[in-house]
Protein backbone atom coordinates (compact mmCIF):
# COMPACT_ATOMS: atom_id res chain seq x y z
CA UNK A 1 0.00 0.00 0.00
CA UNK A 2 1.75 3.52 -0.80
CA UNK A 3 1.16 6.34 0.78
CA UNK A 4 1.39 9.85 0.83
CA UNK A 5 2.96 12.08 3.44
CA UNK A 6 2.12 15.63 2.97
CA UNK A 7 2.99 18.21 6.34
CA UNK A 8 4.17 21.36 6.89
CA UNK A 9 7.06 22.01 9.09
CA UNK A 10 7.08 25.03 11.46
CA UNK A 11 5.35 26.98 8.71
CA UNK A 12 9.05 26.74 6.40
CA UNK A 13 9.14 23.13 5.09
CA UNK A 14 6.34 21.43 2.94
CA UNK A 15 6.95 18.15 1.97
CA UNK A 16 5.56 15.17 -0.12
CA UNK A 17 6.97 11.41 -0.19
CA UNK A 18 5.58 8.42 -1.08
CA UNK A 19 6.41 5.31 1.41
CA UNK A 20 5.42 1.55 1.21
CA UNK A 21 3.88 0.82 4.36
CA UNK A 22 3.03 -2.77 4.73
CA UNK A 23 -0.47 -3.74 4.63
CA UNK A 24 0.42 -6.36 7.87
CA UNK A 25 3.42 -6.39 10.13
CA UNK A 26 4.55 -4.30 11.77
CA UNK A 27 4.71 -0.46 10.84
CA UNK A 28 7.93 1.26 11.47
CA UNK A 29 7.76 5.05 11.80
CA UNK A 30 11.17 6.15 10.15
CA UNK A 31 12.11 9.67 11.27
CA UNK A 32 15.60 9.47 9.30
CA UNK A 33 13.55 9.02 5.64
CA UNK A 34 11.83 12.15 6.49
CA UNK A 35 14.81 13.74 8.03
CA UNK A 36 16.68 13.43 4.94
CA UNK A 37 14.01 15.24 2.60
CA UNK A 38 13.73 18.27 5.44
CA UNK A 39 17.73 18.23 5.48
CA UNK A 40 17.62 19.00 1.82
CA UNK A 41 15.54 21.82 1.83
CA UNK A 42 17.17 23.70 4.76
CA UNK A 43 20.53 23.08 2.81
CA UNK A 44 19.24 25.18 0.27
CA UNK A 45 17.57 27.53 2.36
CA UNK A 46 21.14 28.03 4.14
CA UNK A 47 22.57 28.31 0.58
CA UNK A 48 20.16 31.53 0.31
CA UNK A 49 21.06 32.65 3.23
CA UNK A 50 24.89 32.95 2.59
CA UNK A 51 24.89 33.68 -0.55
CA UNK A 52 22.07 36.08 -0.94
CA UNK A 53 21.86 37.83 2.21
CA UNK A 54 25.49 37.13 3.62
CA UNK A 55 24.46 35.34 6.24
CA UNK A 56 25.93 32.50 8.02
CA UNK A 57 23.91 30.77 10.29
CA UNK A 58 25.53 29.84 13.14
CA UNK A 59 24.68 27.80 16.68
CA UNK A 60 26.47 27.96 19.92
CA UNK A 61 26.04 25.03 22.47
CA UNK A 62 27.22 25.41 25.87
CA UNK A 63 28.20 22.05 27.89
CA UNK A 64 29.23 22.16 31.82
CA UNK A 65 29.48 18.22 32.47
CA UNK A 66 31.20 15.21 30.77
CA UNK A 67 28.92 12.70 29.77
CA UNK A 68 28.25 9.99 27.11
CA UNK A 69 24.78 10.85 25.68
CA UNK A 70 25.91 14.85 25.88
CA UNK A 71 28.53 13.86 23.76
CA UNK A 72 26.64 12.03 21.04
CA UNK A 73 24.21 14.58 20.55
CA UNK A 74 26.65 17.69 20.21
CA UNK A 75 28.27 15.12 18.14
CA UNK A 76 25.45 14.64 16.24
CA UNK A 77 24.31 18.27 16.07
CA UNK A 78 28.26 19.19 14.77
CA UNK A 79 27.68 17.06 12.19
CA UNK A 80 24.67 18.00 10.92
CA UNK A 81 25.50 21.48 10.99
CA UNK A 82 28.37 20.95 8.89
CA UNK A 83 26.24 18.90 5.51
CA UNK A 84 24.00 21.75 5.89
CA UNK A 85 26.62 24.43 6.20
CA UNK A 86 25.29 25.73 9.89
CA UNK A 87 28.18 26.84 12.26
CA UNK A 88 28.51 24.87 14.97
CA UNK A 89 30.46 26.01 18.10
CA UNK A 90 30.59 24.03 21.06
CA UNK A 91 31.23 25.56 24.86
CA UNK A 92 32.96 23.40 27.40
CA UNK A 93 33.22 25.26 30.58
CA UNK A 94 32.88 25.46 33.74
CA UNK A 95 28.79 26.31 35.30
CA UNK A 96 30.17 29.38 37.21
CA UNK A 97 31.60 30.58 33.76
CA UNK A 98 28.32 30.27 31.81
CA UNK A 99 26.47 33.51 33.07
CA UNK A 100 29.25 35.32 31.44
CA UNK A 101 29.45 33.32 28.63
CA UNK A 102 25.54 33.74 27.68
CA UNK A 103 25.98 37.25 27.98
CA UNK A 104 28.55 37.46 25.43
CA UNK A 105 26.17 34.95 22.66
CA UNK A 106 23.33 36.98 23.29
CA UNK A 107 24.93 40.60 22.23
CA UNK A 108 27.15 38.96 19.19
CA UNK A 109 24.81 39.11 15.99
CA UNK A 110 26.59 36.53 14.40
CA UNK A 111 25.34 33.90 16.69
CA UNK A 112 21.84 33.04 15.53
CA UNK A 113 20.89 30.21 18.41
CA UNK A 114 21.83 29.12 21.84
CA UNK A 115 21.61 26.16 23.51
CA UNK A 116 23.15 25.32 27.76
CA UNK A 117 23.28 21.44 27.08
CA UNK A 118 21.21 19.84 29.61
CA UNK A 119 22.08 18.45 32.13
CA UNK A 120 23.98 21.56 33.95
CA UNK A 121 26.89 20.10 36.43
CA UNK A 122 24.72 21.68 39.18
CA UNK A 123 20.69 21.35 38.21
CA UNK A 124 19.43 23.19 40.80
CA UNK A 125 20.48 26.42 38.56
CA UNK A 126 18.77 25.04 35.76
CA UNK A 127 15.28 27.12 35.28
CA UNK A 128 17.66 30.38 36.03
CA UNK A 129 20.43 29.48 33.68
CA UNK A 130 17.70 28.92 30.44
CA UNK A 131 15.96 31.87 31.23
CA UNK A 132 19.68 33.75 30.63
CA UNK A 133 19.49 32.98 27.01
CA UNK A 134 17.32 35.79 24.99
CA UNK A 135 14.02 34.69 23.31
CA UNK A 136 15.42 35.26 19.87
CA UNK A 137 17.90 33.18 20.30
CA UNK A 138 16.60 30.03 22.31
CA UNK A 139 16.39 27.68 19.75
CA UNK A 140 15.99 25.07 22.12
CA UNK A 141 12.68 26.34 24.01
CA UNK A 142 13.87 26.10 27.18
CA UNK A 143 13.58 29.72 28.83
CA UNK A 144 9.87 30.51 29.48
CA UNK A 145 9.87 33.78 26.82
CA UNK A 146 11.39 31.74 24.05
CA UNK A 147 10.17 32.68 20.46
CA UNK A 148 10.16 29.05 19.27
CA UNK A 149 8.60 25.50 19.62
CA UNK A 150 10.92 22.89 21.50
CA UNK A 151 12.83 20.57 18.91
CA UNK A 152 11.90 17.01 20.66
CA UNK A 153 7.97 17.75 21.25
CA UNK A 154 7.61 19.06 17.71
CA UNK A 155 9.60 16.12 16.18
CA UNK A 156 6.86 13.54 17.71
CA UNK A 157 4.72 15.36 16.30
CA UNK A 158 6.58 15.76 12.84
CA UNK A 159 6.61 12.19 12.70
CA UNK A 160 3.35 11.46 13.95
CA UNK A 161 2.06 13.61 11.61
CA UNK A 162 4.20 12.43 8.71
CA UNK A 163 3.18 8.60 8.52
CA UNK A 164 -0.88 10.01 9.43
CA UNK A 165 -1.49 8.68 13.00
CA UNK A 166 -4.80 10.03 13.76
CA UNK A 167 -4.79 11.46 17.59
CA UNK A 168 -7.97 12.54 18.08
CA UNK A 169 -10.44 11.04 19.73
CA UNK A 170 -7.43 8.43 20.90
CA UNK A 171 -6.32 7.76 24.40
CA UNK A 172 -3.00 8.54 24.56
CA UNK A 173 -0.41 8.41 27.55
CA UNK A 174 2.85 10.09 27.63
CA UNK A 175 5.77 8.62 30.04
CA UNK A 176 8.02 10.94 31.25
CA UNK A 177 7.74 14.48 33.00
CA UNK A 178 11.38 15.81 31.89
CA UNK A 179 11.64 19.60 31.25
CA UNK A 180 13.29 18.98 27.76
CA UNK A 181 10.39 16.14 26.26
CA UNK A 182 7.75 15.18 28.79
CA UNK A 183 6.24 18.74 30.37
CA UNK A 184 6.49 20.18 26.56
CA UNK A 185 4.93 18.37 24.87
CA UNK A 186 2.44 17.40 27.34
CA UNK A 187 1.30 21.28 27.12
CA UNK A 188 1.89 20.57 23.09
CA UNK A 189 -1.03 18.43 22.91
CA UNK A 190 -3.36 19.88 25.29
CA UNK A 191 -2.84 22.95 23.16
CA UNK A 192 -3.74 21.03 19.98
CA UNK A 193 -7.01 20.00 21.79
CA UNK A 194 -5.85 16.42 22.77
CA UNK A 195 -6.75 14.76 25.69
CA UNK A 196 -3.17 12.78 27.30
CA UNK A 197 -2.56 11.15 30.71
CA UNK A 198 0.72 11.66 31.71
CA UNK A 199 3.01 9.14 33.58
CA UNK A 200 5.91 9.65 36.06
CA UNK A 201 7.85 7.79 38.96
CA UNK A 202 4.88 8.18 40.97
CA UNK A 203 2.08 6.62 38.50
CA UNK A 204 0.95 3.31 41.07
CA UNK A 205 0.44 1.21 38.07
CA UNK A 206 2.18 1.96 34.43
CA UNK A 207 0.94 -1.32 32.90
CA UNK A 208 -2.45 -0.32 33.73
CA UNK A 209 -2.71 3.08 31.85
CA UNK A 210 -0.29 1.68 29.30
CA UNK A 211 -2.54 -1.15 28.35
CA UNK A 212 -5.80 1.52 28.08
CA UNK A 213 -3.44 3.18 25.63
CA UNK A 214 -3.67 3.71 22.11
CA UNK A 215 -1.09 5.83 21.04
CA UNK A 216 2.05 5.56 24.28
CA UNK A 217 4.83 8.22 23.78
CA UNK A 218 8.11 7.67 25.88
CA UNK A 219 10.33 10.39 26.98
CA UNK A 220 11.50 8.71 31.10
CA UNK A 221 15.23 7.94 29.82
CA UNK A 222 14.81 4.53 31.71
CA UNK A 223 15.73 1.65 29.57
CA UNK A 224 13.52 -0.61 29.15
CA UNK A 225 10.52 0.79 30.87
CA UNK A 226 7.87 -0.45 28.17
CA UNK A 227 7.61 -4.00 27.69
CA UNK A 228 5.20 -5.73 25.53
CA UNK A 229 2.89 -7.16 27.84
CA UNK A 230 1.71 -3.55 28.61
CA UNK A 231 1.04 -2.51 25.33
CA UNK A 232 -2.49 -3.26 23.49
CA UNK A 233 -2.42 -4.78 20.41
CA UNK A 234 -2.34 -2.53 17.31
CA UNK A 235 -1.22 0.44 19.28
CA UNK A 236 1.26 3.11 18.04
CA UNK A 237 4.46 3.46 20.45
CA UNK A 238 7.28 6.39 20.30
CA UNK A 239 10.21 5.96 21.40
CA UNK A 240 11.51 9.49 23.16
CA UNK A 241 13.46 8.04 25.57
CA UNK A 242 17.55 8.63 25.77
CA UNK A 243 19.82 6.79 28.46
CA UNK A 244 22.84 5.10 28.63
CA UNK A 245 23.44 1.55 29.50
CA UNK A 246 26.74 -0.66 29.41
CA UNK A 247 28.17 2.08 27.50
CA UNK A 248 25.14 2.19 24.44
CA UNK A 249 22.94 4.54 23.85
CA UNK A 250 19.47 3.43 24.42
CA UNK A 251 15.56 4.15 24.37
CA UNK A 252 12.41 3.43 26.92
CA UNK A 253 11.55 0.49 25.05
CA UNK A 254 12.47 -3.08 25.74
CA UNK A 255 13.94 -5.11 22.57
CA UNK A 256 10.98 -7.59 22.93
CA UNK A 257 8.37 -4.61 21.50
CA UNK A 258 10.10 -5.55 18.17
CA UNK A 259 8.98 -9.09 18.03
CA UNK A 260 5.39 -8.04 17.21
CA UNK A 261 3.99 -7.67 14.53
CA UNK A 262 1.00 -5.81 15.26
CA UNK A 263 2.57 -2.63 16.36
CA UNK A 264 3.35 0.82 15.07
CA UNK A 265 6.50 1.78 16.21
CA UNK A 266 9.38 3.41 16.26
CA UNK A 267 13.05 2.02 15.15
CA UNK A 268 15.37 1.15 18.01
CA UNK A 269 17.58 4.05 15.75
CA UNK A 270 16.26 6.36 13.21
CA UNK A 271 12.91 7.12 14.89
CA UNK A 272 12.38 10.23 16.48
CA UNK A 273 15.98 11.66 17.06
CA UNK A 274 17.11 13.06 13.19
CA UNK A 275 13.91 14.49 12.94
CA UNK A 276 14.71 16.09 17.02
CA UNK A 277 17.86 17.15 15.35
CA UNK A 278 15.95 18.37 12.07
CA UNK A 279 13.82 20.49 14.23
CA UNK A 280 16.31 21.91 16.47
CA UNK A 281 18.02 23.39 12.98
CA UNK A 282 15.17 24.85 11.59
CA UNK A 283 14.26 26.66 14.10
CA UNK A 284 17.86 27.87 13.83
CA UNK A 285 17.76 29.07 10.50
CA UNK A 286 14.33 30.68 11.38
CA UNK A 287 16.19 32.67 13.81
CA UNK A 288 18.68 33.31 10.87
CA UNK A 289 15.65 34.44 8.78
CA UNK A 290 14.69 36.72 11.44
CA UNK A 291 17.60 38.27 10.79
CA UNK A 292 18.05 38.62 7.37
CA UNK A 293 14.32 40.13 7.36
CA UNK A 294 12.44 37.12 5.65
CA UNK A 295 10.27 35.99 8.29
Amino acid sequence: MRAELVFNIGGTIELSIGCMLPCTGMKLLNGSELAGFIKARQAQQVRTLRHSHNINPKLSIIVTIDHPVIDVYVRLKKQYGSEIQVDVDVYKVDQAEVPELLGRLNSDNTVHGIITQLPLKDPSKTDEIVNMVVASKDVDALGSDADFDPATPMAIMWLLAGYNVELRGKHILLIGRGKLVGVPLEKLLKNSGLEVVVADRSTPDLKTEALRADIIITAAGSPAILFSNMVKQGAVVVDAGVASEDGKTVGDVAPELYERDDLTLTPAKGGVGPLTVCALFDNVIRAARQNAGEV
